[in-house]
């Protein structure tokens, strides 16, 4: 049975294949890890970095800060007082620039509801039929991916933090109170990272007849590609199957929304047979990743990716694009490069894979995939649709936006035809105001 090992700032040097990091990979970490959470694992390092390789390695890059994650005065002035400053002033200095990262991206603040007078800052409720649910105890993962939105989940960063910190039965009341809701999402952080005692009382309440409303539960989850012995040699890993298979019985349908960024992180006799396992309990496995540059901007490695998940049983779900926070300089790529990794790796598969969707960017408005680059009158367009809105009637319209090659999120792109905004945004200025005003936010 692996033990599972973490490494941090405070410990990474204790990693056998470490001695291979120059000085300048060592500094790089000891600077940008001030910034941006650092953490990773024995499984890890010992199966899924080749240390010969990191100036390359994708595996490499997704777990240990790099010296251009930050933005070079960022780097600079972090680095100086690191050596000439106090802690004080180290301190403030870091606080100040991760607020000029876009700490709360897409407008997360809007989706916190309040239910009898208290504010439920585990919860989100953007779309009509789910609600997310952040378990306190799931607030952190088995490693840190360095390009997470959520990154502030695991910093320093006290107001930024989704977690449940109210009785829980409130929560089941509040979402009770709403029979449009369908499907739980339990995030994080990454729930998985929960014992199965803890995740069992945050999942059996919602098995109850009372809550006959809920059809669908979803665990979103780095934990397949980071530490897939959760299903298989884990003390408790037999008792977590267990639930999954409860949950079936009790006529759910159960998501694990696993998270899977390159090829190599399914290429493990591990990951294999924690795949096996989770399936053999009736439940799916659905996978995501957003598209990114240095780790998997190419169409081949996505055609690899999703013919591995298929071939082991897996549905391929969502390409999204990086959010607009942290580290994102570093791995964003242009939208229109991302349109073209989509549909050049969607050409490479069977149709049996083409179960997923994308570039998807999580925007205050909602989930906007862009579903080709056209002409119309002589006028280059982006072509874009919502998946997922905050109002339901928004969806899968087709609308259209000027064709700008450097953007690399939603809000650098404006209106095609001469308009002067985007045929929700009218609605969406008076639902965000609104929101301010009555302090919620689900729609």
């Amino acid at each position: 049975m692996k033990k599972y090992q973490s490494y941090t700032l405070q410990n990474y040097g204790q990693i056998p294949q470490s001695v291979s990091l120059s000085r300048e990979d060592r500094q790089a970490i000891e600077v940008v890890g001030r910034v941006l959470p650092f953490k990773t694992n024995n499984y890890v390092t010992e199966e899924l970095i080749q240390w010969d390789q990191i100036e390359d390695d994708p595996i490499f890059t997704l777990n240990f800060p790099r010296r251009k994650m930050l933005l070079p005065q960022h780097y600079k002035e972090v680095e100086a007082l690191m050596t000439n400053g106090n802690d004080q002033q180290l301190r403030t200095a870091i606080e100040k620039i991760r607020m000029e990262l876009n700490p709360n991206p897409s407008g997360q603040e809007y989706n916190i509801p309040e239910f009898n007078g208290i504010r439920l800052h585990g919860l989100q409720h953007k779309y009509r039929e789910t609600v997310l649910l952040f378990p306190r105890p799931g607030q952190t993962c088995h490693a840190y991916c360095t390009f997470c939105f959520r990154w502030p989940q695991f910093s320093n960063l006290p107001d930024m933090k989704f977690s449940i910190k109210e009785d829980y039965e409130l929560y089941i009341k509040y979402i009770k109170a709403h029979p449009k809701v369908t499907d739980i999402l339990f995030t994080g952080g990454d729930p998985m990272f929960m014992n199965a005692s803890l995740l069992r009382a945050h999942i059996e309440p919602l098995l109850s007849p009372a809550l006959k409303q809920i059809r669908h539960i979803r665990i979103g989850t780095k934990v397949l590609a980071y530490w897939p012995y959760r299903f298989t040699t884990d003390e408790d890993a037999d008792e977590v199957l267990r639930l999954f298979d409860n949950i079936i019985r009790a006529g759910k349908h159960l998501s694990i929304m696993a998270h899977f960024n390159h090829p190599i992180e399914l290429s493990t006799s591990a990951v294999k047979e924690a795949i096996q396992r989770i399936r053999n309990t009736g439940a799916q496995i659905r996978t995501q990743s957003p598209v990114l540059r240095h780790i998997n901007d190419q169409p081949e490695l996505w055609a690899e990716m999703w013919r591995r998940q298929v071939g082991l049983g897996c549905i391929p779900y969502y390409m999204f694009v990086a959010r607009d926070t942290g580290a994102k300089h570093y791995f964003e790529i242009p939208l229109a490069q991302s349109q073209t990794i989509f549909r050049k790796a969607y050409q490479k598969v069977s149709g049996i894979c083409r179960t997923v969707r994308g570039p998807s960017m999580s925007d205050h408005a909602g989930k906007i995939q862009i579903l080709g680059i056209s002409e119309v009158a002589g006028e280059k367009l982006f072509v874009l649709r919502f998946i997922q809105g905050r109002n339901p009637d928004w969806v899968a319209k087709p609308f259209f936006a000027k064709y700008n090659p450097a953007a690399t999120w939603f809000d650098q792109l404006e209106p095609a035809f001469g308009e002067k905004e985007f045929f929700f945004e009218h609605e969406l200025s008076n639902y965000l105001r609104d929101a301010l005003e009555r302090d919620l936010g689900a729609y």
